[in-house]
């Protein structure tokens, strides 16, 4: 199988986030790999570059961009640019206005009818996703059939992924490829790595500070291990804007826990900023209902922290199984003895975890190319591909 060009729909850019930098990290691959290849623009609404509406990307903004990006494919569609050798992929699978591709492919001549596929990071197979927290599923779902009945493939981060969506009957082939990062170009913006004795003892929760990702467990633990283990280690979040969250008890809470002096709201940070704060902290915490790889291991790893996550969803096969820094899930006891632990001493293995997500978009390409078959998962074996440690 050859593709002739890539099109390649991206996200709009958040200064808080990893849209920032994700066209730049597929443009490395693409070129390192001679891939013809078209990044199909879309206009922002305003420069703010923030979330104001929603949670993982903003409502408005979401919806702008992605509409402006189909109108300007549409374009390329309707001149003949995009041919049957040619692939579209979305990097991400709610697209606003995709449902217009089946519509305006299945109208077309063969040879104007180009593979397409779609990246996805969670949606309604997921119960505590932001989209079954905001009652959105009884529409979503319908969504995500249109895309389940007309792309190609379905990339994905993790195995467990494979079998959330299996169970609820998609029918897209699958492809394990990793969650898309840029190792080398994080290591650019901070090339000093600090070493680990020279760090501040801090602990950073850098999720979002929403209900899904258990601020409340966490804000119990700080207040635990700052009165029965050390009261001098710093805890702390970080945030790409004000601190908000889709229950602002949370907030409130947090602000009481730093007027206290047993908290630390490090807010409005650009990417740099908070790399910086990665690169003079110990720890990296999660205690997230709702991860399927997290972008954020990628970059404390990189970045020289200890990462401490609950043995929960896909973190047992991204941590290769590693229950030195895996935490019973909602044990508050054995996430203290880990940060305890990895506070103190460098993980023999840390480093390595980024290693596995930095191939990720190499790993698509070759799904473009036809060379994906080891990142199959067609058939009711999926499981069998669970236990394998990635790193």
């Amino acid at each position: 199988m050859s593709m002739r060009k890539l099109f390649y729909m991206g996200l709009e850019a958040y200064e808080a986030r990893y849209t920032l930098q994700l066209t730049e990290w597929n443009k490395r691959v693409f070129e390192k790999r001679g891939i013809d290849y078209v990044i199909v623009p879309g206009d922002n609404l305003d420069d703010s570059k923030a979330i104001v509406t929603g949670q993982v990307l903003d409502a408005h903004g979401r919806s702008y961009f992605g509409m402006s990006q189909i109108q300007n494919l549409v374009k390329m569609m309707r001149n003949g640019e995009v041919t049957h050798e040619d692939v579209i992929f979305f990097e991400d699978m709610f697209q606003p206005g995709m449902e217009s591709l089946p519509y305006i492919m299945d109208q077309s001549p063969a040879e104007y009818r180009p593979r397409v596929y779609v990246r996805c990071l969670a949606q309604t197979i997921d119960p505590d996703d932001f989209v079954n927290v905001w009652g959105m599923t009884k529409w979503m779902r319908h969504y995500e059939m249109i895309c389940d009945n007309f792309v190609d493939g379905i990339l994905i981060a993790s195995e467990e992924m494979a079998s959330h969506l299996r169970i609820s009957l998609f029918d897209s082939p699958l492809y394990v490829t990793g969650l898309p990062f840029g190792k080398s170009e994080v290591q650019e913006r901070i090339p000093n790595i600090k070493p680990f004795n020279e760090r501040a003892k801090r602990v950073v929760f850098a999720a979002r500070w929403d209900q899904e990702k258990q601020p409340g467990f966490f804000m119990d633990l700080i207040e635990k291990y700052k009165a029965d283990v050390d009261p001098d280690v710093e805890f702390a979040i970080c945030s790409g804007g004000a601190l908000r969250s889709n229950n602002p008890a949370y907030v409130t809470r947090a602000k009481e826990l730093e007027s206290k002096g047993l908290f630390k709201i490090y807010e409005n940070l650009k990417k740099n900023d908070y790399y910086n704060i990665l690169n003079d902290s110990r720890v990296l915490f999660n205690c997230a209902l709702q991860d399927w790889v997290s972008n954020t291991v990628s970059e404390g790893d990189t970045l020289g922290c200890n990462v401490v996550y609950p043995a929960y969803r896909s973190f047992p096969e991204v941590f290769g199984n590693d229950g030195t820094r895996m935490y019973v899930p909602w044990s508050m006891e054995d996430a203290i003895s880990k940060i305890k632990l990895w506070m103190e001493q460098l993980h023999p293995k840390q480093g390595i975890i980024s290693d596995y997500q930095d191939g990720t978009i190499d790993r698509t390409v070759d799904v473009f190319l036809g060379k994906g078959s080891d990142y199959a998962r067609n058939d009711s074996r999926y499981r069998d591909h669970v236990a394998p440690a990635k790193i």
